[in-house]
């Protein structure tokens, strides 16, 4: 089952990185998916994380980050996390 553990509030496409607020915590490594409508759109790793421009291993709940992504999303996208 996947939890959602926060929504894309925007997509720099020339980086490939969504802007994600985050509703529960989410470490570098963790499995993690993209959803819009009920639709899965992809699953991938969290592979880099950062916030205010600094890499970090984790973030915590309520934290805007930026999150490194395999495929184009758009804003208000769910982000899902499997338990």
């Amino acid at each position: 089952m996947a939890t959602k553990i926060g929504r894309v509030l925007h997509y720099y496409d020339k980086i490939g990185v969504a802007v994600v607020e985050l509703a529960e915590n989410l470490s570098v490594g963790e499995k993690i998916r993209f959803a819009r409508g009920g639709e899965d759109l992809f699953d991938q790793s969290v592979s880099s994380m950062q916030s205010e421009h600094e890499e970090i291993e984790t973030a915590k709940s309520g934290e805007i980050v930026g999150l490194k992504v395999d495929q184009p999303v758009k804003e208000g996208a769910e982000v899902l996390k499997e338990e």
